[in-house]
């Protein structure tokens, strides 16, 4: 018998299309195995109802980690199609953040508190794994090819959350697609060139309509910014001003 947490690291290896030679390897556990766990039910038996498929729809009952793991599905995060129905959400995680790694886990439990959430472990990152039949309901965003090169657009209700929990959304986004940098420059000082050092924050993503949510997002809280480009490309969204900053340290700061 394996534990329980052996098998859901093995079918979310497999649910990443790794094969079942390499997982077996990976986590010491034979293909017949992993075989059979793909046939059965046990990841999914504590399924909840799905305030989605209601037949009058209802938000999510945590809202405020909704907007958090929304961010983050945008910026680092795929659905895939596993066996009988269920669904795979995969949030990638460097491992240079365990706080991120650990919050996002956590907004993936708050979200779907009654199906089974495991970290996988990569080279130089981890992808945090939760599994429902439902997770195309909580996020319609999905669907086959790059989100850069198809339209993202929230639906109302997921309009509605991120309008009450905007910081949230911020936080997500930044945790996957940004940073909190310390810049600097020089400054001519009666003849003497002197270097100043501030800090910024920086918002990085091929898609015009994520970045567009994100820029929304900044306008609703007060937040001033600027499109930086790179090379011809305004993949850059800059938030550099002091007052902006103070504001983006207090709600997001750095990872960590």
């Amino acid at each position: 018998m394996y534990e329980m947490d052996t098998r859901k690291r093995a079918l979310a290896l497999v649910a990443q299309g790794r094969s079942l030679n390499s997982v077996s390897k990976e986590v010491g556990v034979s293909r017949a195995a992993i075989r059979s766990w793909q046939t059965r039910v046990e990841p999914l038996k504590r399924i909840g109802p799905c305030p989605r498929c209601h037949e009058t729809p209802s938000l999510p009952e945590d809202p405020a980690a909704y907007s958090y793991l929304l961010g983050l599905y945008l910026g680092d995060g795929c659905i895939s199609a596993g066996r009988r129905g269920a669904y795979f959400i995969r949030i990638a995680c460097a491992d240079a953040w365990p706080g991120l790694i650990t919050a996002c886990e956590a907004a993936v439990r708050a979200v779907r508190p009654d199906n089974s959430v495991c970290r996988v472990q990569a080279k130089g990152y981890v992808s945090v794994v939760g599994y429902s039949k439902h997770w195309p309901c909580f996020f319609p965003q999905h669907g086959p090819g790059k989100k850069h090169e198809r339209r993202i657009v929230l639906e109302p209700w997921q309009q509605e959350i991120v309008e009450a929990h905007p910081w949230g959304f911020i936080r997500g986004l930044i945790h996957s697609d940004g940073c909190r940098i310390t810049n600097w420059t020089t400054r001519l000082v009666g003849g003497e060139r002197k270097r100043y050092e501030y800090p910024r924050y920086f918002f990085t993503n091929k898609s015009d309509d994520i970045r567009k949510l994100f820029t929304d997002a900044l306008d609703r809280v007060g937040v001033e910014w600027t499109t930086l480009a790179r090379g011809s490309d305004p993949f850059n969204i800059s938030v550099a001003r002091k007052a902006s900053v103070a504001l983006m340290d207090t709600h997001v700061g750095p990872k960590y």
